[in-house]
């Protein structure tokens, strides 16, 4: 079963209902298989050299005079109990009960092996740390919480990824609401070359499926945001992304002075030059006030507060820098390729996201259900005879899985396996006007056909 976990040094976490330290295994390679010992810490497992035990045992001719009563085994489970309170490790307690088993040798050799491999997957602690991928996130979000993307298969991701022919050195549209795992397995596939821009719903991205993903610095660099909902202003060419009025009219009231505080000035400094009167000649006298502790909270909220809105002003500017980058990307209308997983209706997100492409760039819709499907595939046909860039090629298409067990004299397909991984709608973009205008050119460049003259001949 695999897991995210996060490590740092002397904390404990949380995996498989079971407290872990994790620090040892700091340094290590990948793919390396600590066991768990006393006190939930790792210790680097040694490499097998001699035969296990429980590798070869004496076998029965088949199952038939075996009754499962409960009966056969003697070990309770308080004994299994005072053996882990002794410090004896996983292998020694199979092997233990395969010792106190009256039946394990009647069983066949077959059997035998599904009996030691169930208890080894019971008592054995083995952990074994890899580095994260596409296929090992996909397997484990679909296996855990299918639900947070989609109910999106792995094998059904892999096809968007080839149907999109994403590369490196594209750029690529994204709208997703899988957890940031589809926008991870583009990033991955690109290799941190070519540029991404991810469409998403409501005030910011999700991309904790991303983070998990563990890509250098560089990779985030081709990584840019656009809220969908802006994209209708920037097709018809109203997006502001000019800096707030609010802010600009926020900053501007800050920096001008109240007209209280100019007066007070303009008077002290009346009453404090050389002017006529009775107190000519005599000395100024200087009168020193504390401040009250009311004053002195009112002026560190007021700094506090210019300093909130100073940060306020930044985050605003960085966010709209962002997405005026974003923007231009999107207005040279030349990307190549789009990929679309969400929970929303695909219908109307295709047809706003497909004017963004080049000419002769394909793009993958997914849907749980292909009703959804079904309803792009007509409303794409219906518009290639209207819009300026249609569509050619249109698939749609389910995806089928089954795992096969493979072992000597064993090989048969999985019982259980997955319902359904959800349906593909790909095609590929044309240049409608284009493809009319040369056609149209074509018909006027070919001379007209000559008339043959037929000649009757008389036998």
């Amino acid at each position: 079963m695999h897991h995210i976990l996060v490590f740092s040094h002397k904390k404990k976490v949380m995996f498989e209902k079971q407290w872990l330290f994790l620090e040892k295994a700091v340094g290590q390679l990948y793919s390396t298989s600590f066991e768990v010992v006393s006190g939930g810490h790792l210790e680097p497992q040694k490499a097998k050299t001699t035969e296990s035990s429980t590798d070869a045992q004496e076998a029965g001719s088949d199952n038939r005079n075996i009754v499962d009563d409960g009966k056969s085994q003697k070990l309770t489970r308080d004994d299994i109990e005072t053996l882990k309170e002794q410090g004896l490790k996983g292998q020694e307690i199979i092997q233990q009960l395969i010792d106190n088993s009256s039946t394990f040798r009647d069983k066949t050799e077959f059997s035998q092996q599904k009996y030691i491999k169930k208890k080894k997957k019971k008592y054995e602690s083995t952990i074994t740390v890899l580095r994260p991928s596409c296929r090992i996130l996909a397997m484990m979000y679909h296996g855990r919480e299918p639900g947070k993307i989609c109910h999106l298969r792995y094998d059904t991701l892999a096809q968007m990824l080839t149907l999109g022919n994403i590369h490196a050195g594209g750029k690529v549209l994204v709208f997703e609401t899988c957890a940031g795992l589809v926008l991870g397995a583009v990033m991955e596939r690109m290799g941190g070359y070519g540029k991404v821009v991810q469409m998403y719903p409501g005030d910011g991205p999700v991309q904790a499926g991303l983070e998990s993903f563990g890509f250098p610095p560089h990779f985030h660099d081709t990584l840019h945001t656009f809220p969908i909902g802006h994209v209708n202003a920037l097709l018809a060419g109203t997006l502001d992304t000019g800096p707030p009025k609010e802010l600009a009219a926020e900053s501007s009231d800050a920096s001008v002075p109240s007209k209280e505080g100019e007066e007070a000035g303009r008077t002290n400094a009346d009453t404090g030059g050389d002017g006529g009167g009775e107190g000519e000649g005599k000395p100024e006298e200087v009168k020193m006030e504390t401040p009250t502790p009311a004053e002195v909270e009112q002026n560190e909220r007021e700094k506090l507060k210019a300093i909130r809105l100073q940060e306020k002003q930044d985050r605003m500017e960085a966010k709209r820098k962002k997405l005026a980058v974003a923007a231009a990307l999107l207005e040279g209308k030349n990307a190549d390729g789009l990929i679309i997983a969400s929970r929303f209706h695909p219908s109307p997100v295709l047809l706003g996201l497909i004017k963004f492409l080049a000419p002769s760039r394909p793009f993958v819709v997914y849907s749980q259900y292909k009703e959804p499907l079904i309803e792009c595939y007509t409303k794409l046909k219906e518009n290639s005879n209207k819009e300026h860039c249609a569509v050619i090629n249109l698939q749609l298409t389910d995806s089928w899985l089954r795992h096969y067990q493979v072992l000597p004299n064993r090989t048969h397909p999985v019982l259980q396996m997955s319902g359904g991984g959800g349906y593909l709608l790909s095609g590929t973009t044309v240049d409608m006007q284009y493809a009319k205008a040369a056609s149209s050119q074509q018909a006027v460049e070919q001379p007209p056909a000559k008339k043959l003259k037929l000649t009757s001949s008389e036998g």
